[in-house]
């Protein structure tokens, strides 16, 4: 009886094995609700092309479950009991109320502004050329500078950031570049010792330089007349 309940032990499958925690591509993808990166991707503030002819045409709306463009607010008629979000603009980059997004996603790691007397977070990434003077934090993803609390500085770096591929790729980077600096650290020092020994094994010291006094020319002094006491005068 014991080898035959021994026989009728089934073996965890992988498939199994990802559903009960165990990660996978699929945790990947389901990581993020479908409409986020449709969203990061979109082109707002753009002319409608259904109303074209209204002053309010422009889209600065989003349809989190039609996930079918940025709308204007005309559109948002044929959204109705639809989660809709609207898309705000500070210096050229696309920005969304904190009180809106935290509604449908988490936000956490990701640092927030106050702009217009509104607390938003950006986007998408907004590089910096190099970072301020004194500053100990900065994105993990574009290297902007940020809080200490902070991680990210959009919701587009965060999805990338959080990504294992990413991670992966960000510890092999930094591996090969310590390696690298370590590989021209040691190849300069041992060029500048093999540099040294070069010139002190072949390159001959300068002599003093010699002064022959027989040949060097003594300089005239100045001419003295006689006295007149030496003068013969005849009568």
């Amino acid at each position: 009886m014991a080898f035959e309940n021994q026989d009728t032990v089934r073996e965890i499958k992988p498939k199994n094995r990802r559903i009960m925690g165990a990660g996978g591509p699929d945790d990947e993808e389901n990581r993020w609700p479908p409409w986020l990166k449709p969203l990061l991707k979109e082109r707002f503030f753009v002319q409608c092309k259904l109303h074209a002819d209204s002053h309010k045409s422009e889209c600065n709306m989003y349809c989190l479950d039609c996930m079918n463009g940025a709308l204007c607010s005309l559109c948002l008629n044929y959204h109705k009991d639809h989660r809709a979000i609207q898309i705000r603009r500070s210096s050229y980059h696309d920005v969304i109320r904190v009180n809106e997004i935290q509604k449908v996603l988490d936000i956490t790691g990701v640092q927030t502004y106050i702009i217009n007397s509104a607390r938003v977070v950006f986007l998408n990434e907004r590089p910096q050329p190099r970072p301020g003077k004194g500053v100990t934090n900065t994105c993990e993803v574009c290297e902007r500078s940020l809080l200490d609390s902070f991680r990210f500085c959009s919701l587009g770096c965060k999805i990338v950031g959080t990504s294992m591929n990413f991670q992966k790729k960000n510890k092999s980077a930094r591996a090969s570049m310590i390696s690298d600096s370590e590989d021209s650290h040691s190849s300069s020092c041992s060029h500048g010792r093999l540099k040294n020994i070069k010139v002190q094994s072949f390159t001959p010291s300068t002599p003093p330089p010699t002064v022959n006094y027989r040949s060097a020319k003594r300089r005239k002094g100045i001419p003295h007349r006689a006295p007149m006491g030496g003068l013969v005068l005849q009568y």
